[in-house]
């Protein structure tokens, strides 16, 4: 393999800089993001950035890639971790590890699930880093079911949600009635509000005792998904 030219490594470098320094603005402006500022704060002049990233929309997308993927890698570790044979014991390991991230990197998670950057639309290259933890927990799913420790729910689905979670199937490309995954579904939208309720403080009087909450909760999910 040809070693990465100098000229390609200070660049890299670089790159790697400038990141660091917008997630210290993320950690106090919010995604309110300035080239100018992010460039003043590297002691370079404004203009010398946009070598780097041309647009402010192009160093948002690379925070944001990089905090689903450093979120995709933590629920998916966790869950590698796990008792592969303990369904539920998968999918609280997974939750947990979620919550966890959440609350060790605020900005970077405001980032991907807080309120949507005015002006920005993210591209279609943040699809599947997003899908990492939903995918994981219907992962689970799937897998018990084809050990069959898991029953899927005798039910049908109204017109037209029979259609959207047919044609999630077809995407996640895995075999699993459509009311298992519907389940799965609600699972994951009920985790990531969970956090969004706690780190954004919705609940933090209401329910001071928020780890025994977030486990009763994500519990609650495991049983409507039929986890033994």
């Amino acid at each position: 393999m040809v070693a990465p030219s100098l000229r390609a490594r200070v660049r890299a470098g670089m790159i790697e800089e400038i990141k660091t320094v917008a997630r210290r603005h993320l950690d106090t402006d919010g995604a309110n993001l300035s080239l100018r500022a992010v460039a003043r704060d590297l002691g370079m002049v404004s203009s010398a950035i946009y070598r780097y990233f041309p647009s402010r929309d192009d160093l948002l997308t690379a925070l944001i890639l990089e905090a689903y993927d450093a979120l995709g890698d933590a629920v998916e570790a966790a869950d590698a971790a796990a008792d592969q044979a303990d369904l539920r014991g998968r999918w609280l390991a997974a939750c947990r590890a979620a919550r966890a991230w959440a609350l060790a990197h605020p900005a970077e998670y405001a980032l991907l699930y807080g309120s949507p950057v005015p002006g920005y639309a993210a591209p279609d290259d943040t699809v599947a880093p997003a899908q990492r933890p939903p995918v994981t927990l219907v992962g689970i799913l799937r897998d018990g079911l084809a050990s069959g420790r898991l029953t899927p729910p005798d039910e049908e689905l109204p017109e037209p949600l029979r259609g959207d979670v047919a044609e999630l199937v077809e995407l996640l490309g895995m075999d699993l009635p459509p009311a298992l995954l519907a389940r799965g579904m609600a699972g994951w939208t009920q985790l990531f509000g969970l956090i969004s309720f706690e780190l954004f403080g919705r609940i933090n009087r209401a329910l001071p005792h928020r780890d025994e909450y977030f486990d009763h909760q994500i519990g609650l999910m495991a049983d409507l998904a039929g986890l033994p």
